[in-house]
C-alpha cells in the first residue's frame, strides 16, 4: 500500500485523519481526486498526511473555487504551499511510489468544452476575444473573475492534447470517463493514448470498480474514501451518497464497498 487515492474531500479532514489513525503504517504518497475546497493553504489542511511523512499530490476538482480566487490560491499558489505545491499533477505525468501518474484535473464545462461536442474554445488565450462577444453583461471586474474560473476550472482541450503526448500508467481524472453514465469518452480516448491501463477518478462520490473489454480499468473513489491501486477500500470517508451507477456501453461496473 505504497500508493492511494483519496476522493472529493470537501473539508472533510476528519475521514481523512481518522483513516490515517487506524492504519498500522502510512502510505508513502497520496494522490487528493479534487474538490478539497480549501480554505487555509493546503499544506496546513494536509497535514494529517504530510506530518505523518505521506507525500502529497493533488488535481483539482470543480470545486475549488466556489470561494472565489483565494480559494484557488489556497490550493495552488506556491508562496501559500511550499511541500504541497510540487504535487500538482495536472497536465503532467510524475512518478510516485514507482508508479508513473499523470493528472487531469477539473470538469467539462459547456462555454469552454462540453466534452460531449467539438470545443467551443481551444486554448485559455481565446478568452480575451471571446467573453466581450458571448458575456457583455459582465463589467471588466466580473469578466476577470469568469475568466479565471474556467481557466482554472475547465477541462481545456490544450491539456487533453499536451497530455496526449505523454505516457503513463495511471491516469488520474476528478471527471469520470464513459464507464460512469455521466462521463465522457474523451478520457477514455485520452488514457489509451497515453498508455494508461487504469484511471482513477473522483467527482461522483461513489466507489467502484469498472473494466472495458480491452482491459482498461477505473476506479471510482468516494468523498474522502481512500483506495489504493487493487481497488482495495484502504479506510471509508463519507456515508455513500448515491447509487452505483449503470454502466456505460463497452464497460462492467462492481461495487466495491458499501
Amino acid at each position: 500500500m505504497s500508493l492511494i487515492f483519496i476522493g472529493d474531500i470537501h473539508q472533510n479532514w476528519h475521514h481523512v485523519a481518522a483513516g490515517l489513525a487506524a492504519l498500522p503504517t502510512p502510505p508513502s504518497a497520496a494522490v487528493l481526486l479534487g474538490d478539497i475546497e480549501c480554505t487555509l493553504p493546503l499544506d496546513q489542511l494536509a497535514a494529517p498526511l504530510l506530518d505523518r511523512g505521506v507525500e502529497v499530490y493533488w488535481i483539482h476538482g470543480n470545486h475549488e473555487h466556489d470561494a472565489g480566487r483565494e480559494m484557488w490560491e489556497n490550493l495552488a499558489a506556491p508562496e501559500r504551499n511550499p511541500l504541497t505545491s510540487a504535487g500538482a499533477l495536472h497536465t503532467r505525468v510524475a512518478e510516485i511510489a514507482g508508479v508513473r501518474v499523470s493528472g487531469l484535473g477539473g470538469t467539462f464545462l459547456p462555454h469552454v468544452w462540453s466534452g460531449n461536442a467539438p470545443p467551443r474554445l481551444h486554448r485559455r488565450e481565446q478568452l480575451a476575444a471571446d467573453l466581450p462577444v458571448t458575456r457583455p453583461d459582465l463589467n471588466p471586474r466580473q469578466a476577470a473573475a469568469f475568466a479565471h474560473f474556467l481557466a482554472t476550472t475547465a477541462i481545456w482541450p490544450e491539456d487533453v492534447d499536451a497530455l496526449s503526448e505523454q505516457r503513463t500508467e495511471v491516469l488520474v481524472t476528478h471527471e469520470a470517463p464513459s464507464s460512469h453514465p455521466a462521463g465522457v469518452i474523451v478520457l477514455d480516448d485520452l488514457a489509451r493514448a497515453m498508455g494508461a491501463r487504469l484511471i482513477v477518478h473522483g467527482h461522483h462520490h461513489i466507489t467502484s470498480h469498472a473494466e472495458a473489454s480491452d482491459g482498461l480499468r477505473v476506479l471510482a473513489v468516494g468523498a474522502a474514501w481512500a483506495i489504493d491501486l487493487h481497488g482495495t477500500v484502504v479506510w471509508r470517508g463519507g456515508k455513500r451518497e448515491r447509487p452505483l451507477p449503470r454502466a456505460g456501453d463497452g464497460w462492467v461496473v462492481r461495487s466495491v464497498a458499501a
